[in-house]
């Protein structure tokens, strides 16, 4: 049987222009929509969902080959620092075999 494995990146955002939820969201959405589309991989906002400059993301892949999965994970980090206009504050990788 071949191993599986799962890729968990958590990303710490800071989005010192945001005055209120709905501004946030604005300024996620975009980076959220655009990671899941170009990279195939689940985002899910894991943390300060009541704070307004504050997000944090969980980005989730699934893959056969490790390499592969660390590839991918590493464009998806790729495109956040080529894209996103905010602060990073964070951007911790772990992979697991199931």
């Amino acid at each position: 049987m071949k191993s599986i494995y799962v890729g968990v990146a958590r990303l710490g955002l800071h989005i010192p222009e945001a005055r209120s939820l709905k501004d946030k969201r604005s300024h996620t959405r975009g980076l959220v929509e655009r990671i899941r589309s170009r990279h195939q991989v689940m985002v899910l906002e894991t943390d300060h969902q009541d704070l307004h400059q504050r997000a944090e993301l969980a980005i989730c892949a699934v893959s056969t080959d490790v390499v592969d999965l660390e590839a991918r994970l590493q464009r998806v980090s790729d495109t956040v620092h080529r894209t996103w206009s905010g602060h990073i504050l964070g951007w911790e990788v772990e992979v697991i075999q199931v």
